[in-house]
Protein backbone atom coordinates (compact mmCIF):
# COMPACT_ATOMS: atom_id res chain seq x y z
CA UNK A 1 0.00 0.00 0.00
CA UNK A 2 1.51 3.36 -1.07
CA UNK A 3 0.33 6.55 0.58
CA UNK A 4 1.14 10.09 -0.51
CA UNK A 5 0.63 13.28 1.45
CA UNK A 6 2.56 16.53 1.45
CA UNK A 7 4.78 17.21 4.45
CA UNK A 8 4.10 20.04 6.87
CA UNK A 9 7.32 20.96 8.68
CA UNK A 10 7.40 22.65 12.06
CA UNK A 11 9.03 26.04 12.42
CA UNK A 12 11.97 26.24 14.83
CA UNK A 13 9.83 28.38 17.17
CA UNK A 14 7.02 25.82 17.23
CA UNK A 15 9.45 22.98 17.85
CA UNK A 16 11.00 24.74 20.82
CA UNK A 17 8.59 26.12 23.38
CA UNK A 18 11.53 27.00 25.59
CA UNK A 19 12.77 29.39 22.92
CA UNK A 20 9.30 30.97 22.73
CA UNK A 21 9.27 31.47 26.49
CA UNK A 22 12.66 33.21 26.32
CA UNK A 23 11.43 35.46 23.55
CA UNK A 24 8.35 36.43 25.53
CA UNK A 25 10.42 37.09 28.65
CA UNK A 26 12.71 39.39 26.67
CA UNK A 27 9.95 41.62 25.25
CA UNK A 28 10.23 45.27 26.24
CA UNK A 29 6.48 45.73 25.76
CA UNK A 30 4.01 42.91 26.40
CA UNK A 31 1.61 41.67 23.73
CA UNK A 32 -1.69 43.44 24.39
CA UNK A 33 -4.59 40.99 24.24
CA UNK A 34 -8.36 41.59 24.22
CA UNK A 35 -10.74 38.72 25.01
CA UNK A 36 -14.34 38.59 23.79
CA UNK A 37 -16.58 36.20 25.71
CA UNK A 38 -15.90 35.49 29.39
CA UNK A 39 -17.50 32.09 29.77
CA UNK A 40 -15.50 29.08 30.95
CA UNK A 41 -12.85 29.38 28.22
CA UNK A 42 -12.70 33.18 28.28
CA UNK A 43 -12.22 33.30 32.03
CA UNK A 44 -9.39 30.79 31.67
CA UNK A 45 -7.79 32.97 28.98
CA UNK A 46 -7.96 35.99 31.27
CA UNK A 47 -6.15 34.04 33.97
CA UNK A 48 -3.56 32.64 31.57
CA UNK A 49 -2.62 36.03 30.11
CA UNK A 50 -1.95 37.14 33.67
CA UNK A 51 0.67 34.44 34.34
CA UNK A 52 2.31 34.17 30.89
CA UNK A 53 5.43 36.32 30.46
CA UNK A 54 5.13 38.89 27.69
CA UNK A 55 1.31 38.85 27.71
CA UNK A 56 -1.11 41.41 29.05
CA UNK A 57 -4.88 41.29 28.78
CA UNK A 58 -5.95 44.92 28.50
CA UNK A 59 -9.68 44.50 27.79
CA UNK A 60 -12.48 41.96 28.08
CA UNK A 61 -16.08 41.93 26.84
CA UNK A 62 -19.15 39.87 27.54
CA UNK A 63 -22.82 40.52 26.81
CA UNK A 64 -23.45 39.63 30.46
CA UNK A 65 -21.47 42.45 32.06
CA UNK A 66 -21.55 40.91 35.54
CA UNK A 67 -19.81 37.83 34.20
CA UNK A 68 -16.91 39.95 32.98
CA UNK A 69 -16.64 42.11 36.09
CA UNK A 70 -16.83 39.03 38.33
CA UNK A 71 -13.96 37.40 36.44
CA UNK A 72 -11.85 40.54 36.73
CA UNK A 73 -12.54 40.73 40.46
CA UNK A 74 -11.82 37.02 40.94
CA UNK A 75 -8.31 37.51 39.54
CA UNK A 76 -7.76 40.74 41.49
CA UNK A 77 -7.54 42.89 38.37
CA UNK A 78 -8.22 46.58 38.79
CA UNK A 79 -10.83 47.37 36.15
CA UNK A 80 -13.19 50.00 34.86
CA UNK A 81 -16.42 49.51 32.93
CA UNK A 82 -16.28 51.43 29.64
CA UNK A 83 -18.91 52.36 27.07
CA UNK A 84 -17.06 53.98 24.15
CA UNK A 85 -13.70 54.09 22.38
CA UNK A 86 -12.47 57.09 24.32
CA UNK A 87 -13.13 55.50 27.70
CA UNK A 88 -11.62 52.24 26.47
CA UNK A 89 -8.33 53.78 25.37
CA UNK A 90 -8.09 55.97 28.45
CA UNK A 91 -8.58 52.97 30.73
CA UNK A 92 -5.89 50.94 28.97
CA UNK A 93 -3.45 53.87 29.06
CA UNK A 94 -3.97 54.10 32.83
CA UNK A 95 -3.03 50.45 33.22
CA UNK A 96 -6.50 49.27 34.20
CA UNK A 97 -8.44 46.38 32.67
CA UNK A 98 -11.22 47.73 30.44
CA UNK A 99 -14.51 45.83 30.75
CA UNK A 100 -17.51 46.25 28.46
CA UNK A 101 -20.39 44.45 26.76
CA UNK A 102 -19.47 45.34 23.17
CA UNK A 103 -17.00 42.90 21.61
CA UNK A 104 -16.78 44.94 18.43
CA UNK A 105 -15.56 47.92 20.47
CA UNK A 106 -12.61 45.85 21.71
CA UNK A 107 -11.87 44.53 18.22
CA UNK A 108 -11.49 48.10 16.95
CA UNK A 109 -9.33 49.34 19.83
CA UNK A 110 -6.03 50.86 18.64
CA UNK A 111 -3.73 49.68 21.50
CA UNK A 112 -4.80 46.01 21.14
CA UNK A 113 -2.40 43.65 19.30
CA UNK A 114 -4.32 40.36 19.36
CA UNK A 115 -8.05 39.69 19.75
CA UNK A 116 -9.26 36.31 21.00
CA UNK A 117 -12.88 35.45 20.22
CA UNK A 118 -14.05 33.07 22.95
CA UNK A 119 -17.71 33.97 22.55
CA UNK A 120 -20.44 31.48 21.67
CA UNK A 121 -22.14 33.80 19.18
CA UNK A 122 -21.69 32.55 15.63
CA UNK A 123 -22.83 35.69 13.80
CA UNK A 124 -21.16 37.79 16.48
CA UNK A 125 -17.91 35.90 16.00
CA UNK A 126 -17.91 36.79 12.32
CA UNK A 127 -18.58 40.43 13.16
CA UNK A 128 -15.81 40.57 15.78
CA UNK A 129 -13.29 38.93 13.46
CA UNK A 130 -14.02 41.34 10.61
CA UNK A 131 -13.70 44.33 12.94
CA UNK A 132 -10.37 43.05 14.30
CA UNK A 133 -8.93 42.27 10.89
CA UNK A 134 -9.98 45.55 9.31
CA UNK A 135 -8.38 47.36 12.24
CA UNK A 136 -5.12 45.45 11.72
CA UNK A 137 -5.42 43.13 14.73
CA UNK A 138 -4.44 39.49 14.70
CA UNK A 139 -7.50 37.35 15.44
CA UNK A 140 -7.42 34.03 17.31
CA UNK A 141 -10.63 32.01 17.16
CA UNK A 142 -11.76 29.98 20.15
CA UNK A 143 -15.24 30.19 18.61
CA UNK A 144 -15.12 27.01 16.52
CA UNK A 145 -18.54 27.47 14.91
CA UNK A 146 -17.80 30.96 13.55
CA UNK A 147 -14.31 29.76 12.61
CA UNK A 148 -15.77 26.94 10.51
CA UNK A 149 -18.65 28.69 8.77
CA UNK A 150 -16.90 31.98 7.93
CA UNK A 151 -13.27 30.81 7.91
CA UNK A 152 -12.39 30.92 4.20
CA UNK A 153 -13.56 34.53 3.88
CA UNK A 154 -11.96 35.66 7.14
CA UNK A 155 -8.67 34.02 6.13
CA UNK A 156 -8.80 35.91 2.82
CA UNK A 157 -9.58 39.17 4.59
CA UNK A 158 -6.68 38.67 7.02
CA UNK A 159 -4.26 38.01 4.15
CA UNK A 160 -5.48 41.17 2.44
CA UNK A 161 -4.93 43.23 5.61
CA UNK A 162 -1.56 41.73 6.53
CA UNK A 163 -2.62 40.12 9.81
CA UNK A 164 -2.99 36.57 11.12
CA UNK A 165 -6.28 34.69 11.30
CA UNK A 166 -6.02 31.38 13.14
CA UNK A 167 -7.85 28.75 15.15
CA UNK A 168 -6.80 28.70 18.80
CA UNK A 169 -4.42 26.28 20.42
CA UNK A 170 -5.58 24.09 23.30
CA UNK A 171 -8.85 23.09 21.66
CA UNK A 172 -8.85 19.78 19.81
CA UNK A 173 -8.23 21.10 16.25
CA UNK A 174 -5.11 23.01 17.25
CA UNK A 175 -3.75 20.13 19.33
CA UNK A 176 -4.40 17.68 16.47
CA UNK A 177 -2.53 20.00 14.11
CA UNK A 178 0.59 19.86 16.29
CA UNK A 179 0.35 16.08 16.48
CA UNK A 180 0.05 15.85 12.68
CA UNK A 181 3.11 18.09 12.38
CA UNK A 182 5.04 15.70 14.60
CA UNK A 183 4.27 12.44 12.82
CA UNK A 184 4.82 13.91 9.36
CA UNK A 185 8.14 15.36 10.46
CA UNK A 186 9.04 11.84 11.60
CA UNK A 187 8.21 10.39 8.16
CA UNK A 188 4.85 8.75 8.87
CA UNK A 189 2.02 9.14 6.36
CA UNK A 190 -1.18 10.56 7.80
CA UNK A 191 -4.12 8.16 7.52
CA UNK A 192 -6.55 9.47 10.14
CA UNK A 193 -6.79 12.54 12.35
CA UNK A 194 -8.93 11.65 15.32
CA UNK A 195 -10.79 12.93 18.32
CA UNK A 196 -11.77 11.06 21.49
CA UNK A 197 -15.26 11.40 22.89
CA UNK A 198 -16.66 10.13 26.16
CA UNK A 199 -20.37 9.89 25.37
CA UNK A 200 -22.81 10.47 22.50
CA UNK A 201 -26.55 11.16 22.58
CA UNK A 202 -27.81 12.63 19.30
CA UNK A 203 -31.04 13.73 20.96
CA UNK A 204 -29.60 15.62 23.90
CA UNK A 205 -31.02 19.10 24.48
CA UNK A 206 -30.52 21.99 26.94
CA UNK A 207 -33.11 20.63 29.39
CA UNK A 208 -31.87 17.06 29.31
CA UNK A 209 -28.23 18.04 29.79
CA UNK A 210 -28.82 20.77 32.40
CA UNK A 211 -27.71 18.79 35.50
CA UNK A 212 -24.41 17.80 33.89
CA UNK A 213 -23.87 21.27 32.45
CA UNK A 214 -24.45 22.85 35.86
CA UNK A 215 -21.85 20.57 37.46
CA UNK A 216 -19.27 21.88 34.97
CA UNK A 217 -20.44 25.49 34.96
CA UNK A 218 -21.23 25.29 31.24
CA UNK A 219 -23.90 26.93 29.11
CA UNK A 220 -26.74 24.44 28.60
CA UNK A 221 -26.90 24.78 24.80
CA UNK A 222 -23.15 24.50 24.42
CA UNK A 223 -23.05 21.41 26.62
CA UNK A 224 -25.89 19.86 24.58
CA UNK A 225 -23.84 20.43 21.41
CA UNK A 226 -20.98 18.45 22.97
CA UNK A 227 -23.30 15.58 23.83
CA UNK A 228 -25.28 15.42 20.56
CA UNK A 229 -22.09 15.22 18.46
CA UNK A 230 -22.45 18.57 16.72
CA UNK A 231 -19.37 20.05 18.40
CA UNK A 232 -17.04 17.19 17.52
CA UNK A 233 -18.22 17.41 13.91
CA UNK A 234 -17.35 21.13 13.81
CA UNK A 235 -13.94 20.47 15.38
CA UNK A 236 -13.08 17.76 12.89
CA UNK A 237 -14.34 19.84 9.97
CA UNK A 238 -11.81 22.52 10.97
CA UNK A 239 -9.05 19.90 10.82
CA UNK A 240 -10.30 18.50 7.50
CA UNK A 241 -10.45 21.93 5.88
CA UNK A 242 -6.93 22.75 7.07
CA UNK A 243 -5.33 19.55 5.79
CA UNK A 244 -7.47 18.58 2.77
CA UNK A 245 -8.99 15.59 4.57
CA UNK A 246 -12.36 13.92 4.09
CA UNK A 247 -14.85 11.83 6.07
CA UNK A 248 -15.47 8.18 5.27
CA UNK A 249 -19.22 8.64 5.78
CA UNK A 250 -21.60 11.39 7.02
CA UNK A 251 -21.10 12.02 10.73
CA UNK A 252 -17.94 9.85 10.77
CA UNK A 253 -17.91 6.30 12.15
CA UNK A 254 -17.18 7.02 15.83
CA UNK A 255 -16.99 3.42 17.09
CA UNK A 256 -16.81 2.54 20.78
CA UNK A 257 -13.33 1.41 21.81
CA UNK A 258 -12.04 -0.27 24.95
CA UNK A 259 -8.46 0.90 24.38
CA UNK A 260 -6.87 3.49 22.14
CA UNK A 261 -4.69 0.85 20.45
CA UNK A 262 -7.84 -0.94 19.22
CA UNK A 263 -8.31 1.78 16.58
CA UNK A 264 -6.63 -0.07 13.66
CA UNK A 265 -8.99 -3.01 14.29
CA UNK A 266 -12.11 -0.82 14.50
CA UNK A 267 -11.65 0.85 11.12
CA UNK A 268 -10.98 -0.75 7.74
CA UNK A 269 -8.11 1.66 7.15
CA UNK A 270 -6.97 0.06 3.88
CA UNK A 271 -10.34 0.56 2.18
CA UNK A 272 -10.99 3.96 3.79
CA UNK A 273 -7.67 5.31 2.54
CA UNK A 274 -7.99 3.85 -0.95
CA UNK A 275 -11.52 5.29 -1.24
CA UNK A 276 -11.12 8.70 0.43
CA UNK A 277 -7.47 9.26 1.26
CA UNK A 278 -6.69 10.52 4.76
CA UNK A 279 -9.79 11.17 6.86
CA UNK A 280 -11.03 12.61 10.13
CA UNK A 281 -12.97 10.47 12.60
CA UNK A 282 -13.33 9.76 16.31
CA UNK A 283 -13.75 6.99 18.88
CA UNK A 284 -15.92 6.81 21.99
CA UNK A 285 -14.75 5.88 25.48
CA UNK A 286 -11.32 4.26 25.08
CA UNK A 287 -8.79 3.86 27.87
CA UNK A 288 -6.79 5.91 28.66
CA UNK A 289 -9.54 8.56 28.49
CA UNK A 290 -9.41 11.95 26.83
CA UNK A 291 -7.27 13.71 24.28
CA UNK A 292 -6.81 13.29 20.55
CA UNK A 293 -5.00 10.89 18.23
CA UNK A 294 -3.65 10.45 14.74
CA UNK A 295 -2.99 7.25 12.82
CA UNK A 296 0.28 7.18 10.90
CA UNK A 297 1.35 4.60 8.33
CA UNK A 298 4.82 3.11 8.03
CA UNK A 299 5.70 -0.08 6.13
CA UNK A 300 9.50 0.28 6.26
CA UNK A 301 10.98 -2.87 7.90
CA UNK A 302 13.75 -0.99 9.70
CA UNK A 303 11.41 1.60 11.17
CA UNK A 304 8.95 -1.12 12.16
CA UNK A 305 11.71 -3.04 13.94
CA UNK A 306 12.69 0.10 15.84
CA UNK A 307 9.10 0.77 16.86
CA UNK A 308 8.75 -2.84 18.04
CA UNK A 309 11.30 -2.40 20.84
CA UNK A 310 10.68 1.23 21.73
CA UNK A 311 8.85 1.45 25.08
CA UNK A 312 6.11 3.65 23.58
CA UNK A 313 2.90 1.72 22.92
CA UNK A 314 1.87 2.64 19.37
CA UNK A 315 0.47 -0.66 18.07
CA UNK A 316 1.91 -3.40 15.89
CA UNK A 317 1.89 -1.51 12.59
CA UNK A 318 1.85 -0.73 9.78
CA UNK A 319 -0.83 1.59 11.23
CA UNK A 320 0.51 3.29 14.36
CA UNK A 321 -1.64 5.23 16.82
CA UNK A 322 -0.08 8.42 18.19
CA UNK A 323 -2.01 9.95 21.05
CA UNK A 324 -2.00 13.26 22.89
CA UNK A 325 -3.76 12.38 26.18
CA UNK A 326 -5.00 15.89 26.95
CA UNK A 327 -6.01 19.23 25.51
CA UNK A 328 -5.92 22.10 27.95
CA UNK A 329 -7.99 24.75 26.15
CA UNK A 330 -7.11 28.18 27.58
CA UNK A 331 -3.95 26.94 29.31
CA UNK A 332 -2.35 26.08 25.97
CA UNK A 333 -3.69 29.06 24.04
CA UNK A 334 -0.88 31.51 24.64
CA UNK A 335 1.62 29.90 22.26
CA UNK A 336 -0.51 30.53 19.17
CA UNK A 337 -1.14 34.12 20.35
CA UNK A 338 2.62 34.61 20.56
CA UNK A 339 3.22 32.93 17.18
CA UNK A 340 0.65 35.19 15.53
CA UNK A 341 2.18 38.37 16.94
CA UNK A 342 5.90 37.53 16.90
CA UNK A 343 6.16 35.32 13.81
CA UNK A 344 3.08 36.22 11.79
CA UNK A 345 2.30 32.51 11.85
CA UNK A 346 -1.11 30.84 11.99
CA UNK A 347 -1.57 27.55 13.82
CA UNK A 348 -4.59 26.32 11.85
CA UNK A 349 -6.48 27.84 8.91
CA UNK A 350 -8.96 26.54 6.27
CA UNK A 351 -6.26 26.45 3.59
CA UNK A 352 -8.31 24.05 1.46
CA UNK A 353 -11.63 25.85 1.84
CA UNK A 354 -14.79 23.87 2.48
CA UNK A 355 -13.69 20.29 2.02
CA UNK A 356 -16.26 19.46 4.70
CA UNK A 357 -19.11 21.21 6.48
CA UNK A 358 -21.59 20.32 9.22
CA UNK A 359 -25.25 20.00 8.22
CA UNK A 360 -28.52 19.87 10.17
CA UNK A 361 -30.38 16.64 10.96
CA UNK A 362 -33.73 16.58 12.76
CA UNK A 363 -33.62 15.63 16.45
CA UNK A 364 -37.33 14.81 16.39
CA UNK A 365 -40.20 14.93 13.93
CA UNK A 366 -40.39 18.57 12.88
CA UNK A 367 -43.43 20.33 11.43
CA UNK A 368 -43.75 23.00 8.76
CA UNK A 369 -43.74 26.43 10.40
CA UNK A 370 -41.38 25.40 13.22
CA UNK A 371 -38.24 27.45 13.75
CA UNK A 372 -34.84 25.79 14.08
CA UNK A 373 -32.98 26.79 17.23
CA UNK A 374 -29.47 26.04 16.06
CA UNK A 375 -26.39 24.59 17.65
CA UNK A 376 -27.08 22.53 20.78
CA UNK A 377 -30.82 23.23 20.70
CA UNK A 378 -34.00 21.15 20.69
CA UNK A 379 -34.59 20.79 16.95
CA UNK A 380 -31.43 19.60 15.18
CA UNK A 381 -27.99 18.06 15.53
CA UNK A 382 -25.02 18.42 13.19
CA UNK A 383 -23.29 15.82 11.00
CA UNK A 384 -20.02 16.45 9.17
CA UNK A 385 -20.05 15.59 5.46
CA UNK A 386 -17.80 16.00 2.46
CA UNK A 387 -18.97 19.07 0.55
CA UNK A 388 -18.41 17.24 -2.72
CA UNK A 389 -21.01 14.68 -1.59
CA UNK A 390 -23.50 17.39 -0.65
CA UNK A 391 -24.21 18.78 -4.13
CA UNK A 392 -27.22 16.81 -5.32
CA UNK A 393 -29.37 17.39 -2.21
CA UNK A 394 -27.63 20.26 -0.41
CA UNK A 395 -28.08 20.33 3.33
CA UNK A 396 -28.37 23.39 5.51
CA UNK A 397 -25.32 24.24 7.67
CA UNK A 398 -26.02 23.94 11.38
CA UNK A 399 -23.91 27.00 12.12
CA UNK A 400 -26.58 29.10 10.35
CA UNK A 401 -29.57 27.31 11.86
CA UNK A 402 -30.72 29.94 14.38
CA UNK A 403 -34.18 31.37 13.68
CA UNK A 404 -34.88 29.82 10.27
CA UNK A 405 -38.35 28.43 9.54
CA UNK A 406 -39.25 25.08 8.03
CA UNK A 407 -41.58 25.20 5.03
CA UNK A 408 -42.35 21.45 5.16
CA UNK A 409 -42.33 18.57 7.64
CA UNK A 410 -39.03 16.82 8.29
CA UNK A 411 -38.97 13.41 10.02
CA UNK A 412 -36.62 12.58 12.85
CA UNK A 413 -33.00 11.87 11.80
CA UNK A 414 -33.51 13.11 8.24
CA UNK A 415 -31.07 15.62 6.83
CA UNK A 416 -32.61 19.11 6.68
CA UNK A 417 -32.16 20.42 3.14
CA UNK A 418 -31.83 23.97 1.88
CA UNK A 419 -35.19 23.56 0.15
CA UNK A 420 -36.88 22.64 3.45
CA UNK A 421 -36.31 26.14 4.84
CA UNK A 422 -37.28 29.73 4.24
CA UNK A 423 -33.98 31.55 4.66
CA UNK A 424 -33.56 35.32 4.71
CA UNK A 425 -30.72 35.81 2.25
CA UNK A 426 -30.11 39.34 3.58
CA UNK A 427 -29.11 38.10 7.07
CA UNK A 428 -25.57 39.07 8.07
CA UNK A 429 -24.47 35.50 8.83
CA UNK A 430 -26.00 34.10 5.63
CA UNK A 431 -24.33 36.77 3.49
CA UNK A 432 -21.00 36.23 5.23
CA UNK A 433 -21.26 32.48 4.66
CA UNK A 434 -21.86 33.08 0.95
CA UNK A 435 -18.64 35.12 0.86
CA UNK A 436 -16.87 32.22 2.57
CA UNK A 437 -18.20 29.79 -0.07
CA UNK A 438 -17.03 32.09 -2.88
CA UNK A 439 -13.53 32.31 -1.45
CA UNK A 440 -13.49 28.58 -0.78
CA UNK A 441 -14.35 27.88 -4.41
CA UNK A 442 -11.69 30.35 -5.54
CA UNK A 443 -9.07 28.28 -3.73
Amino acid sequence: MILHLGMFVQSPERANMGAMLQRLESLDTPIKVAIIGIGSAGKGLLYQTGITPGMECVAIADIVLDRATSAAAAFHREFRVVHNAGELQDTIQKGLLAVCQDGELLAQCEPVDVVIDASSSIAGGGCFAIAAIENKKHIVMMNAEADLIFGPYLMHLAEKNGVVYTSCDGDQPGVIRRLIDDIQLWGFKLVMAGNIKGFLDRYSNPTKIAPEADKRGLDHKMCASYTDGSKICVEMALVANAFNLKVARPGMYGPKAEHILDIPELFDLDSIYSDRGPVVDYVIGPEPKGGVFVVGYCEDPYQQSMLAWFPAQLGDGPYYVFRRPYHLISIEAMQCVAEAFLDHEALLQPKYGFQTNVYCYAKRDLKAGEELDGFGGYTCYGMIENCADNVEDPGYPICLAENVTLNRDVPKDRKILMEDLDVDASRFDVKLYQKAVEHSNAR
